[in-house]
């Protein structure tokens, strides 16, 4: 639905306290079997399986100012005290400067008087004492209680894929591989709630995914559209051919 002009104040109780809970499965796969021969890796395990954290930790999710649903905001670099659960050398600036890879966002998705769904995206990577460790990206959902001020629902985690991370290990070289499971989480998400507005999940993520890559702002079309379009418009194709992705920080 079209993103309303109604903008809202979250805020938490900075008393509570809240209780995560942190995974980091065992790596299925590198291409260069770093996983099984690089003890960094083949011993890969969250530093701390449960931990309470302040509130105010979160605060670090939350607007400074009033927001409306779809309207994305920075977050603040307190959140790398969450990270230290799943790794205590976490960074928020990444080892390769992409130029516009950099950051960390939320979004509003959705509201009612009663609750606050807030989705976020942030980049991040661990060092080791002989490397570096680079996920795609952590992807992450936030529900408040507004009444209470309090949150029912986190999850942070590292999206599955075919390929997941990237590593660098030093004098060694890269390589890419796949973790079924790095992630930090807690309640139940909502279900059936009846918000006052709304975006879906995608129109959120594509807000959130727009906010690092500027190739994101392109009208992208598909080869047969392009096929039609070039001669209607009398423009040249121009063909690329990618060994990457253009969404995540996996390669």
């Amino acid at each position: 639905m079209k993103t309303p002009l109604n903008k809202i104040t979250l805020n938490l109780d900075k008393d509570a306290e809240i209780s995560l809970k942190g995974f980091i499965a065992p790596i299925e796969y590198t291409q260069y079997n770093f996983h099984v021969e690089w003890e960094a890796l083949a011993h890969l395990q969250a530093t701390e399986p449960e931990k309470q954290h302040a509130a105010s930790v979160f605060q670090a999710f939350l607007p400074s100012e009033p927001v409306s649903v779809g309207e994305c905001w920075e977050i603040q670099e307190s959140v790398l005290e969450l990270l230290r659960q799943l790794n205590p050398n976490p960074r928020l600036n990444l080892h390769i400067n992409n130029g516009d890879s950099y950051g960390k966002w939320a979004c509003l998705r959705a509201y009612s008087n009663e609750v606050a769904d807030i989705m976020f995206r942030i980049h991040a990577e661990f060092e080791f004492a002989d490397g570096r460790f680079t996920p795609s990206q952590f992807a992450g959902h936030l529900v408040i209680d507004r009444i209470k001020e309090e949150i029912t629902f986190f999850q942070m985690h590292v999206p599955k894929g075919t390929l997941n991370f990237d590593v660098y290990r030093n004098t060694i070289g890269s390589d890419i591989g796949y973790c079924p499971q790095m992630e930090l989480c807690t309640g139940i998400p909502p279900h059936d709630v009846e918000f006052t507005a709304s975006i879906t999940q995608e129109e959120a993520e594509h807000a959130l995914i727009s906010c690092f890559y500027k190739v994101q702002h392109i009208n992208w079309v598909s080869l047969e559209a392009a096929l039609e379009m070039a001669p209607a418009q009398q423009k040249p194709i121009h063909a690329i051919t990618l060994d990457g992705p253009l969404f995540d920080e996996s390669c």
